[in-house]
């Protein structure tokens, strides 16, 4: 909270200093000083440079020079400007490259332009944005292209007017001779920038009229003054790899407003934290009076169940209330510690409520290949699992953790009648169904924007198991016959807490089993737990199943169709297209294009209605999330960034 009113300060301070850099976002609709470079008198062209990162699109010199409409002749220069021995070597991704332009005063602004042919379905943002690095904003892109419609049409050709300047009377005067254009990206900043083009941290604020160690965003640009050729020191640390793609920039709008209103936000921000302050503090009051009544209540449930046998079978009924039926739960083998969150909610099941639901627990009822089966009770579909009773503990202990709208919930518990070998859990059961199913049913064909909605919902319930609960929890069973969908087509994970080396909680040592890829994971198994039977990072288990989910929605194949006894060769190859992993038998010149490959491993049934730059993106992501190394796969927090831009 005290951040949050620090930066509301820092951001009305801001906004009455002078200045010629623009902080709003790249796809924002408004321009600012510093969101194109005005021109001067001194020059009305000059040649200057501007700085690139490659990326997984653009690994190559050639392809950066490409995109920048570069003559052949001038590969030389560049190669030897960035220190390159051919314009054919992959460069690892975030490292920067210089790009000599022109730099030419159009109308009242610099500007470098270049053409840009449009291959699908995208936006004036992520072309502005994404594949131009916030070396223009949308707005300017937009503009400059009058566009009819709110996206460019696929095969036209844009012309991207790119930022650029030229030093100006007083630079000239000091000698500067280039204003070089560099866009910043996550985890960038001035002084970061100064040691790597060797000049004065004051020397950069004052090209950009900038006071001394400025604030600055992501996905916006700074002009560099050097006095001679540029050279850029690699020895000091790059900006992270990933930063050029699809992280989103979280920026503070200038405003302005008047004095008035900046002395009733700090009025306001000192009374609301201090509303915050006795709100804590009430909250505190609550808890411990609370637990105190609790603990008083328990002592005396448990001193009533001392002189009364216990059952792990009874149930006690009441009267239900407006014809509904209502239990609530009597005695249990579980520990009133166990029960302490969840034993006012949880429902305690009969032996003969589930026999009577299941038809005797009938093939016909059973779904899959576990012991699952599907039933009614009380009008209610259900799903009701059988288990050991010794891992039933488990289970509850896991989902009195968890509460999630992207979760299975658990209704209620049943035990065995007459030994305690087996038990039952009784969880909701969503009306579609498995993922498996749905995807393996012609007549019921999932439609693009409700794959993308699951695949960001199996995102954000893993993304909660990984980051939100204590200890973290990994699934270690992610497939798509564990996943559920709504009616809605909202979908919710299962089989929480039923695997041993899953309950652990994170760490190193959690995975350690006797037979990981037969007994704890069924699908597509990651690589560190099929050769080793552990994995350091079990997160990055839950990643690579991930992927493999993600390939099933796109193909709509089954996770088994991609098992191979080579290792799964054959589905490596058939994602080769995508770079990196796959045979020589999928290169572009052998098979297609790269989006011809992809229309060809897409599901049939969604017949070409999908938008094609999306199922790229998505292809590109289950790739990542399916890399042997595990170190090369990405968070399930990077994840959500990439799936929340396409729901």
């Amino acid at each position: 909270m005290i951040y949050l009113w620090v930066l509301i300060w820092a951001c009305f301070n801001l906004s009455y200093a002078q200045q010629y850099y623009d902080p709003s976002e790249c796809s924002s609709d408004t321009s600012s000083p510093g969101s194109r470079y005005t021109c001067n008198s001194l020059h009305t062209s000059c040649h200057t440079f501007l700085v690139y990162r490659a990326n997984r699109y653009m690994q190559t010199l050639a392809n950066i020079t490409g995109l920048f409409d570069m003559s052949f002749d001038k590969s030389g220069e560049v190669l030897h400007l960035n220190n390159l021995t051919s314009p054919q070597e992959i460069l690892r991704p975030g490292r920067e490259v210089l790009i000599p332009v022109v730099c030419s005063c159009s109308g009242q602004v610099f500007q470098a332009n270049f053409s840009y042919l449009v291959p699908g379905s995208t936006t004036y943002s992520e072309i502005a944005c994404g594949v131009f690095e916030g070396l223009l904003k949308s707005l300017t892109l937009a503009e400059e292209n009058q566009p009819q419609e709110t996206s460019p049409e696929v095969g036209s050709k844009l012309n991207v007017p790119v930022r650029c300047a030229c030093p100006d009377n007083e630079s000239s005067s000091t000698g500067v001779k280039y204003l070089v254009t560099y866009p910043f990206v996550e985890g960038d900043g001035p002084v970061l920038l100064s040691q790597k083009f060797g000049i004065s941290l004051e020397d950069l604020c004052a090209a950009n009229l900038l006071e001394s160690k400025p604030t600055v965003y992501p996905n916006t640009t700074f002009l560099v003054p050097l006095k001679s050729d540029p050279f850029i020191n690699f020895n000091i640390p790059d900006s992270p790899p990933h930063a050029p793609g699809f992280l989103p920039t979280i920026t503070i709008e200038n405003t302005n407003k008047s004095k008035l209103i900046r002395s009733l936000y700090i009025v306001g921000s000192v009374v609301g934290f201090c509303l915050v302050l006795v709100a804590i503090l009430a909250c505190g009051l609550y808890v411990k009076a609370l637990k105190k009544w609790k603990g008083r209540e328990r002592l005396q449930s448990f001193n009533a169940r001392s002189s009364t046998p216990m059952s792990c079978t009874s149930t006690a009924r009441s009267s239900p209330p407006s014809g509904q039926t209502s239990r609530r739960s009597t005695n249990s083998c579980l520990s009133p510690d166990l029960l302490i969150g969840i034993k006012y909610c949880l429902i305690s099941y009969s032996i003969e409520e589930l026999k009577k639901a299941t038809k005797n627990f009938s093939e016909d009822t059973k779904i899959g290949d576990d012991q699952d089966y599907k039933a009614k009770i009380d009008n209610v579909e259900v799903l009701i699992k059988q288990m050991r009773f010794e891992d039933t503990r488990r289970v509850i202990d896991v989902h009195s953790r968890i509460n999630h709208i992207n979760i299975l919930s658990l209704h209620g518990v049943c035990y065995g009648e007459n030994d305690f070998s087996w038990s039952y859990l009784v969880f909701e059961f969503p009306s579609n169904g498995c993922l498996r199913d749905c995807l393996s049913n012609p007549s019921n064909s999932l439609r693009w924007h409700k794959r993308t909605q699951i695949a960001f919902d199996i995102a954000t319930g893993l993304h909660y198991l990984h980051y939100c609960i204590f200890p973290t929890y990994a699934h270690l069973n992610i497939n798509s016959r564990h996943i559920y969908l709504t009616s809605n087509w909202r979908a919710k994970l299962a089989n929480i807490g039923t695997n041993p080396a899953a309950a652990a909680g994170s760490g190193s040592s959690k995975g350690n089993v006797d037979n990981p890829a037969g007994s704890i994971i069924k699908g597509w198994v990651a690589p560190e737990y099929l050769f080793h039977g552990s994995a350091s990072d079990d997160e990055k288990v839950d990643i690579f199943a991930f992927g493999v989910v993600l390939l099933e929605l796109i193909s709509a194949r089954d996770h088994q169709d991609m098992i191979m006894m080579d290792d799964g060769q054959a589905f490596k190859d058939s994602i080769g297209f995508l770079g990196g992993g796959g045979s020589s038998t999928t290169s572009s010149n052998e098979g297609g294009g790269c989006f011809e490959q992809l229309r060809s491993f897409m599901d049939p049934s969604l017949k070409e209605d999908y938008p094609l730059a999306e199922a790229l993106c998505l292809a590109v992501l289950a790739k990542a999330c399916v890399e042997d190394d595990p170190l090369h796969r990405p968070s399930m927090d990077d994840i959500l960034k990439v799936l929340a831009r396409m729901v």
